[in-house]
């Protein structure tokens, strides 16, 4: 009896442990969702960011990826869901949705 009381002490203090935080884990897929992080092109915050600039026959253009940090979480789960414009389909799930939109608006976030 006691062997089992010990191991289910020993057991329960590492269990938190074992597992992220909500907070690391948007963190890390903010990070790298399948490879390319999606801060290299929308920043840190997701304030946006030049990415290259280019000659066009309209003349110089610069590519910018948008602010994805002041968007509703509908406007940016769609986003999410189509490739266009430079933005790679990541064919991440509804809860990674969530988690990416979570790390850009902790305090609006409920989920």
């Amino acid at each position: 009896m006691r062997v089992i009381l010990f191991f289910a002490i020993l057991l329960s203090l590492h269990a938190d442990e074992s597992f992220i935080t909500k907070e690391e884990y948007a963190n890390q897929l903010f990070h790298n969702p399948r490879g390319i992080g999606c801060h290299l092109c929308h920043g840190e915050s997701g304030e946006g960011k030049d990415i290259a600039d280019y000659e066009d026959k309209k003349g110089p253009q610069t590519f910018t990826a948008p602010r994805i940090d002041e968007i509703d979480f509908e406007t940016f789960s769609q986003a999410l869901s189509v490739r266009r414009r430079g933005m790679p389909r990541y064919f991440l799930t509804d809860m990674e949705h969530k988690a990416l939109y979570y790390y850009l608006h902790p305090k609006k976030s409920s989920q």
